[in-house]
Formats: C-alpha cells, structure tokens, sequence
C-alpha cells in the first residue's frame, strides 16, 4: 500500500504469481474490488495485506464492504522473509505483495476484520490526537521561552519553573523583568496568580529577581516577542485540559481504561485505548509491551556486539506518554529506590532507568487491564520475596 499506488499480486500456487498489479489509489480502488469479487466467485480467495498506517484503510472498507475478508500478515515477518522469498535481501514494492502472498498462503497472518468505530471511540481518538498534538506545542514553547528567560532574566529559574502557570501568566503579561518591576501591584497580582501554593518567600524573591536581573535589557519587540511565547504556550495548556476533561467523560464506561488510570492516569490510559486497543486482544503481556515498541532488540554482526535498545515499532504517542507516567512513578517510594539504585549503576544515564520503569510498567498494565489486577507500585519491583510469572507480569505472592 502506497499513498498514490498499491501493488498487488495474485499467488495461484507454489510458483506461480501474477507480474504486480499497479492500482492507482484512490482511483482505481472500485476497480481492484471489483476484480477481486470475481475471482472470489470462481475459486476460494485469500486476501492479505500488511499493515501501512491510513494509507490501506479505503481499501479495506471496500472490502469488507463487499463481504471479502482480510489477513494481516507483520510487516516484520514480511522484511524477514525477503530474501528466503528469492534468495535475494532486496526489497521493493512489487517483491513486498508477493512476499505477503506466500506468507498468507502459508498461513504467516491473522485475521484483520474491518471495524468501523463507534461514536464514543471515533470522539476518544480525536481528543487523543489534540491532547498530544497540543502537548508537542507547549514543549516547543516552552523551550524557546526557556531560552529567552534565561538570556534575558536569568534569576528568575531560582524561584519559578517556566514550565509554571504563574510564570507563564508573568510573561504574558509582563514581557519581561522590567515590566514586572515597575508594576506597583506586581506582588498582589503575582498572589492571586500562585493562590494557597505560592509561598510569600517566593513572590519577594521573584520581585527582587526582577528588580535586580543582570540578564540582557530587553528592548520592544524582545518584550512582545516572550509575551507571545507565553500566550501561545498558555493555550496549548487550556486545549490540554480541555481533552484531559472530554477523555475523563468518555472513559467513565470503559472498565478496563478505569483499571489502568489508577496506575497511568485517565489521559494515559486512553492513549493506550486508541493506540494499542483492549488488552484483552493480545495474548500475554510480553505482547502488549512489544506492540508500544518497548521490546529489547540486538543488532549484532559479526565481532560487533550491538547493545540492547528498545525496538521503538508501533506508535510513538504510546511512549511518550508512558514516559510522563514513568517519571511521576519514579518520584514514589517504592520506585523511587530502585530507579535510585539503577541511575548511580549506569551512572549518567538516567533515562536508561526510566526506559526500565517503563518496561515494567507496560506488563503491569496489561495485567490490570486485561486479567482485572490492582496496580501497586511496589510489585513493579519486589525485590527478593517470593514472586511468580504470570502470563507476561511480575505478580506479587503472599504479600
């Protein structure tokens, strides 16, 4: 499947293939069905393909529309057997169709059904897609705002995160240190910005910052400039609440998404849903973590020996927001140990632990979700009492 063409080829025995059959797309996808239709009339069909993101989902619609049923053969197993194919490793289109006919016809795929969404799933997906999308342009915000405060207002990390609702408020309105420090009220307004959490301490250095910042004077258009960083970067927060709420209505029916927002959050969770569908579908929890990309593969060729590196299939918006869960994870007790204990192994490399957290975290959630298990952190890492394997997670025993 291509976005402009799709290649297929017709296998009618060992040995026997058609040259590739060049479908533009969309133009000439009714024809292709059409085609297909008829051979289906004359002798029993088997239709594969391999998953390639929306670029295949017209044609499987018109498919199943038709009443003809679909295979799914891995794109993995696909690049595998390229070169057993013709004991050539080349790829290109045409030898790909063919490779996933002799793959389907050997019986190397699944069952991939098409099924429309239903309304709660198709609004799940979207907020899921805005919530992310807005989460990437806060990020790229705040790190350009991170840049101009510190050339510009250095002292100010000392006292307020950028990152903090309060500080975004300041530069918006402000611009800069200079704006704040000749604002009479600028402590009372910097008070009912922070509220109850916003200690005094806080406000008088953030004021004094200002007053006395050694950073670069800021002309005109630098002040415009970080107020509009901080208004682009504030609304990128609201449309992130905005989908965390929309996702928390949408979720309150779902058992399993309920089961692992106590573990990951509601937003997680939902990412997991659209992403990834129920757990139920997957057969143990090693699969679950190896459809979020978080499976250990090795490349290794001759006396190079490759490191272990998490293989990153599937879609990335799965571990990213598994990473954010990670790291409000590793902030807890039991957790907070043992990524304390990896990051002074491996010495700087702190991700690595957190990756680690990750790994665990993945089986756990597809024990929660699929076979009903209360999430407790401190199974994550048991340590040394007694535990079993049980279908892909580490569950706690006699505890």
């Amino acid at each position: 499947m291509g976005k402009e063409a799709v290649l297929a080829v017709v296998r009618w025995g060992e040995d026997q293939f058609e040259r590739p059959w060049l479908v533009e797309n969309p133009g000439e996808i009714r024809a292709l069905v059409n085609l297909l239709v008829r051979i289906d009339g004359e002798r029993p069909l088997t239709l594969a393909m391999e998953p390639t993101g929306t670029y295949g989902d017209g044609l499987r619609q018109a498919l199943a529309d038709e009443g003809l049923s679909l295979r799914r053969v891995s794109t993995k197993a696909a690049h595998d057997y390229a070169e057993i194919f013709d004991g050539v490793p080349s790829q290109h289109d045409g030898k790909d169709a063919a490779v996933v006919a002799e793959l389907a016809a050997q019986g190397k795929s699944q069952e991939w059904p098409w099924r429309a969404p239903s309304v709660a799933d198709e609004e799940m997906a979207y907020w899921v897609d805005w919530m992310d999308a807005q989460q990437r342009q806060l990020t790229m915000w705040l790190g350009r705002l991170e840049a101009l405060v510190v050339r510009h207002w250095p002292e100010a990390a000392q006292w307020l995160k950028v990152s903090s609702g309060t500080m975004l408020r300041v530069l918006e309105r402000y611009g800069g240190p200079a704006g704040l420090a000749s604002d009479a009220e600028g402590a009372a307004q910097l008070a009912r910005w922070g509220g109850y959490y916003l200690k005094r301490e806080t406000i008088a250095g953030l004021m004094q910052s200002a007053r006395q910042s050694v950073g670069v004077r800021q002309g005109e258009v630098d002040a415009e400039r970080m107020r509009q960083y901080a208004q682009q970067a504030l609304r990128a927060r609201a449309e992130i609440g905005r989908s965390r709420r929309g996702l928390e209505r949408l979720a309150q029916g779902n058992a399993v998404i309920q089961r692992q927002a106590k573990a990951v959050g509601v937003a997680t969770a939902c990412v997991l849903w659209v992403c990834l569908g129920d757990p139920h579908d997957y057969h143990c929890g090693e699969a679950y973590r190896k459809a979020m990309g978080l499976n250990l593969a090795e490349r290794s060729s001759g006396k190079y020996q490759g490191k272990l590196k998490i293989s990153k299939r599937g879609l990335p918006q799965v571990r990213r927001w598994l990473y954010f869960a990670a790291l409000r994870l590793v902030k807890q007790g039991p957790v907070a140990r043992w990524y304390q204990r990896k990051k002074a192994k491996d010495a700087e490399e702190a991700k690595r632990a957190v990756v680690g957290v990750m790994r665990k975290l993945a089986l756990a959630l597809y024990q929660v979700g699929a076979c009903g298990e209360t999430f407790q952190a401190r199974w994550l890492f048991p340590g040394h009492r007694v535990c079993e394997r049980r279908r892909g997670c580490l569950v706690q025993r006699g505890d």
